[in-house]
């Protein structure tokens, strides 16, 4: 793996020198685009608005927009904006991870301690065990400022970048009609909760359609013809809720329609 991110945890007054690495790798396949015509790749090309010339990656900088007028932002800017964070994830308080909703959570990466931080780091990561604790921060990468949680797993530390507030859009936008639940619904709806409870258990989950449409493709690459069944999906109305709660307590029938 490949750090994409150096710096310090800060804990208290003991700098932390760490490592950031990614956590995860994508599953699904990696398709080109081409075109329809000749199945030629598609290039995605830098262009000036203006000239309609393409632009050398070299020659392209950023800016902002004031007043109609663009506003370079150049590199050392970025850094000059708030140093102390490009270079130091701050941890600012500790809270139960429990506390924390889902709807927050982002993106995990691994923290890895140089060799002049392995005691600070084993006693960090120690500690946050010790306490049941996560440890909320903040640092700035790729000129993103980022909000983030570090607690342990297994001899490592964990970090996980989760949204802001203000990042979470507005639920109240959304029209729900007000429906209220009968008492014997909730009843046999909890019955058929506990009847799937398990526990869990994530190397059961595999990204099987990836699979499966890899060997679409290699069917397809040696002239096969593919058929499949179509899907028919069927709503039911309201009044049929009872019995399809009944039917989907029998072992045979857990598939929702």
């Amino acid at each position: 793996m490949r750090a994409i991110w150096s710096g310090a945890i800060g804990f208290g007054l003991v700098n932390i020198p760490v490592k950031l690495y990614s956590a995860i790798q994508q599953s699904e396949l990696d398709l080109d685009m081409l075109d329809k015509k000749d199945h030629s790749n598609i290039k995605f090309k830098r262009v000036n608005a203006s000239t309609g010339k393409e632009v050398a990656y070299e020659n392209i900088v950023r800016g902002y927009k004031v007043d109609d007028k663009y506003v370079v932002v150049t590199d050392e800017d970025f850094k000059k904006a708030s140093p102390e964070k490009t270079k130091i994830i701050e941890i600012t308080e500790f809270v139960e991870e429990s506390e924390i909703d889902s709807i927050y959570y982002e993106t995990p990466y691994y923290l890895q301690p140089d060799k002049s931080g392995v005691k600070a780091y084993a006693l960090l990561r120690d500690a946050l065990k010790k306490s049941g604790k996560v440890g909320i921060g903040t640092y700035v990468l790729r000129n993103r400022e980022s909000l983030v949680t570090i607690k342990p797993l297994e001899d490592i530390l964990l970090l996980n970048k989760i949204r802001f507030q203000q990042e979470i859009r507005d639920h109240g936008e959304l029209n729900v009609p007000k429906s209220e639940s009968k008492a014997n619904e909730i009843k046999m709806a909890v019955q058929l909760i506990n009847q799937l409870t398990e526990k869990f258990d994530i190397s059961k989950y595999k990204d099987t359609y990836s699979d499966n449409l890899l060997k679409l493709i290699k069917a397809k690459s040696k002239g096969k013809k593919i058929t499949t069944s179509p899907l028919r999906v069927v709503h039911s109305s309201n009044r049929d809720l009872m019995e399809q709660l009944k039917a989907s307590l029998q072992p045979s029938k857990r598939k929702a329609s």
